[in-house]
């Protein structure tokens, strides 16, 4: 199974790598980057896999890059604020 199977799992992971970064000194501006290139990734490369995604990836898809960087950030605070 996996990760992007279901929400929980994904925010774990998101978050153990949120941690991993933040230990090897990565900046919150690098953080939020990487964070924008993975949902940019996510975005053209991967079907959604549940309900969660599946808002996410609509919000991005009409969203300006403004706006998807704050939903990239939005979701580095979502996995800090649960670790």
């Amino acid at each position: 199974m996996s990760v992007l199977d279901n929400w929980e799992q994904w925010k774990d992971f998101l978050g153990s790598r949120l941690n991993q970064a933040e230990n090897e000194g990565m900046s919150q501006s690098v953080v939020s980057d990487v964070a924008y290139q993975v949902g940019e990734y996510l975005s053209q490369q991967v079907d959604p896999k549940n309900e969660q995604e599946r808002v996410l990836a609509e919000l991005w898809k009409v969203a300006d890059e403004q706006e998807q960087h704050a939903i990239a950030n939005m979701m580095v605070k979502l996995v800090e604020n649960e670790g």
